[in-house]
């Protein structure tokens, strides 16, 4: 197994009671995405931030970061990319999750491209579920097994450009299909005129989907003392 860190933000409340966890894509670093961290530190002030750099280098590429290999001409590269993958995204998390006190269940992630792959199919089979997971420009890996599979079925919210070149809008489609085929809901939103990449308002949809997913939830008992 191997060992992944990256760069993490404290919580602005100096007390962390939730763990928003950024996955990278192909060819990035944990560095490209922990900016959004301190976009969204005031609005999840509880929440401490932290972007592990994909386990393996990129080849050719002395900063580039991998989750697992892709050549695009191995139709099944994906999936056997996320189940190897997963062991140590897992033990990340775990150790993670351990480090800064935070409850399994208050965890979220979000991924972009690749990232949102591993978010996807890790996310959906951890022992206990996240509070949401948040993904943009990728796609869902393996939906026909992923029934049999899922532990759970966390708020998911998905984000993709219409003009998407890396991974067209089609795979926002088949991954919303996949989820629904496993009884698992999801939200979706589509970003006009936006390529591979996240734009303001995808951020400030994650960002609000987050603070929404991390709210306390109040009781049914609550709720009627309180008509």
């Amino acid at each position: 197994m191997t060992a992944i860190d990256g760069p993490r933000l404290a919580p602005a409340s100096g007390q962390a009671k939730a763990l928003v966890v950024f996955l990278h894509g192909y060819g990035a670093d944990g560095n490209d995405l922990i900016a959004i961290g301190r976009e969204w530190r005031q609005l999840l002030p509880d929440a401490a931030f932290v972007a592990p750099h994909a386990p393996s280098l990129l080849p050719g590429s002395p900063m580039g970061r991998q989750w697992f290999p892709l050549t695009f001409r191995d139709p099944d590269e994906r999936r056997r990319g996320v189940v190897a993958a997963r062991p140590d995204l897992d033990a990340f998390l775990d150790a993670e999750l351990a480090r800064t006190g935070v409850a399994p269940d208050r965890l979220a992630l979000v991924g972009f491209s690749q990232g949102t792959m591993m978010a996807l199919h890790v996310g959906l089979r951890r022992r206990v579920p996240p509070a949401a997971i948040l993904g943009y420009s990728g796609m869902l890996v393996s939906p026909e097994v992923l029934k049999d599979e899922a532990t759970g079925k966390p708020p998911i919210l998905l984000i993709h450009g219409d003009r998407d070149e890396v991974i067209p809008i089609d795979a926002l489609f088949a991954a919303t299909d996949g989820l629904g085929a496993a009884e698992i809901p999801c939200e979706w939103h589509l970003s006009p005129g936006l390529g591979h990449g996240i734009d303001g308002e995808g951020l400030r949809q994650g960002a609000a989907f987050l603070a929404s997913a991390f709210a306390p939830r109040k009781t049914f008992a609550r709720m009627a003392s309180q008509g």
